[in-house]
């Protein structure tokens, strides 16, 4: 096969860490090739020093046979590669239009940008794919599945045949992640070759040609997908058998401890995104709320935690109301909260370690000494979570922002957990996490259940939510349809739910509606 990229020997170190160490990966016209492994592994280093925005120790790079140097992500567009990143690099109160065209504008006359080019554009390149988009659009008003659909029309409009798509389905619903795969699909067909960083393997499987598996910056394997499976590429990734299936015992339920009567709140815009809501929660159960994107899950977990006023309804932990109150204040009452965005909610990402493991609990004693901070405590208890959660770091010292995705996460669910609440409110805990990182931060949700908690759980993945679940709430505009007992509830009947339809009663089970 012809090879359209290949990369030799390529080796990157940071400060204190070899995120490359001498790797090789090549990609084939016309394949899907997944680079797979754990956090912090390096796959996206190594798709960065192909992409140009890093320059590499050692190693060598050919494109279509030419020995190249990418000095910059221009010199990487020159030779037809586009890359779209975990978080996206859009402008958002532009129009997808105009998102399109940064940088490359076509002028008309010596001042005007021509905009109605620019829309003719995007819609004639949207509707060769199968995008339905419309260019004139604002950015911050369409999903993020439209959002990655946005990036990659971007890519391709600066004339990519090679496309890195880095974590892509980490942000997306079942349904999307389907659209995806018939999306690439299209784009082989049209002669593009694609590399797709992931961890998921249930996507590896279903969207790949080959695998190149890298563990801890060192290249491991290249294999063809038809010749693996799943518990093979676990293996391989993590250096170890991962249990891919959640092991817990039945719940032993305590008293509602949390309950939501009637909750009205508005969503950015000021259009109605909460429509009197009701829920409850007992300690020693995790339920798990189970919905499309957008349907008030973020809203929903705002108002518990004080980042939205409720107007209407009441919010009542242990029998104490605690709505509109702030922030500190529920967190005082008891709830910790792992947020769905760890990089607008979670981190500080110019902080170190040190100080990002103690945010929201940084006046409590031991550290704080009144006026003055204790970093000797400080840094025992940062030291603590590091090793407890695994998060692979240099040291405490390092900022937030130069671990990988999954160590972030993994450092914020390690201090909320920290901080022993009543309740635990877990928004996408393993949003972009490895297979190894995911099986330890469902067993300590777990283990927190175990212990008593309360733990709400809010998840777009519906094997998560029905793996942890003891009971499923399904959210639909707004407000809860239906709770489902776990052993009663399949993915149809969810999918059913998700869409706005209604269960019959036979189909329902054991419907338990305490």
């Amino acid at each position: 096969m012809e090879k359209v990229v290949e990369m030799k020997g390529i080796t990157k170190i940071f400060p204190g860490t070899v995120a490359n160490d001498s790797v090789d990966f090549d990609l084939e016209k016309g394949e899907i090739h997944v680079l797979l492994g754990e956090n912090g592994a390096g796959k996206t280093t190594l798709m960065n020093v192909l992409y140009g925005l890093y320059q590499p120790e050692a190693g060598e790079i050919y494109i279509n046979n030419n020995k190249v140097d990418i000095k910059s992500p221009k010199d990487a567009i020159k030779l037809g590669i586009g890359m779209v990143h975990q978080h996206f690099m859009l402008v958002n109160n532009f129009t997808v239009a105009e998102n399109m065209i940064l940088g490359q504008e076509t002028k008309k006359g010596a001042f005007n940008i021509d905009i109605k080019k620019a829309e003719k554009d995007t819609k004639e390149l949207a509707d060769k794919y199968g995008f339905k988009i419309d260019p004139k659009s604002v950015i911050e008003d369409i999903t993020v599945g439209q959002q990655q659909k946005v990036e990659i029309l971007k890519a391709l409009y600066r004339g990519a045949e090679v496309l890195i798509l880095d974590e892509p389905t980490a942000v997306l619903t079942p349904q999307e992640i389907e659209e995806l795969g018939i999306i690439l699909k299209n784009l082989i067909k049209e002669g593009k070759s694609i590399i797709l960083i992931t961890h998921k393997l249930k996507e590896v499987m279903s969207m790949s040609n080959r695998v190149t598996i890298i563990r801890r910056g060192k290249y491991i394997d290249t294999i063809k997908t038809e010749d693996t499976n799943i518990d093979k590429l676990a293996e391989m990734m993590v250096g170890r058998k991962v249990n891919l299936v959640v092991n817990k015992s039945s719940a032993k339920k305590g008293d509602v401890i949390f309950k939501i009567e009637n909750l009205r709140a508005l969503d950015h815009r000021g259009l109605p995104a909460l429509r009197g809501l009701n829920l409850d929660l007992r300690s020693g159960e995790i339920l798990g709320i189970a919905g499309v994107d957008g349907n008030g899950q973020t809203e929903l977990i705002e108002s518990i935690v004080g980042l939205r006023k409720v107007i209407d309804g009441k919010i009542i932990l242990k029998g104490e109301e605690i709505t509109n109150k702030n922030t500190k204040e529920i967190s005082e009452a008891g709830i910790s909260h792992i947020p769905e965005d760890r990089h607008k909610r979670g981190l500080v990402l110019k902080y170190s370690l040190l100080e990002n493991s103690v945010l929201g609990i940084h006046y409590r004693k031991p550290f704080s000494k009144g006026i003055m901070m204790d970093y000797d405590k400080i840094r025992k208890h940062a030291k603590t979570i590091i090793d407890n959660f695994d998060v692979r770091t240099p040291n405490e010292d390092v900022t937030a922002a130069s671990l990988s995705g999954g160590n972030q996460q993994k450092m914020v669910v390690a201090r909320e957990i920290e901080k022993d609440p009543d309740m635990l409110i877990a928004a996408q805990p393993t949003r972009g996490l490895d297979v190894g990182a995911i099986e330890y931060i469902h067993k300590r949700l777990i283990e927190e259940r175990d212990k008593g908690r309360a733990v709400l759980l809010v998840s777009l993945e519906l094997d998560e939510v029905m793996a942890l679940s003891d009971r499923i709430a399904v959210i639909y505009d707004g407000e809860i349809v239906d709770i489902l007992d776990t052993k009663d509830a399949t993915e149809q009947k969810l999918g059913i739910l998700m869409a706005g339809g209604k269960l019959k009663d036979n189909e329902k089970g054991g419907m338990e509606n305490e």
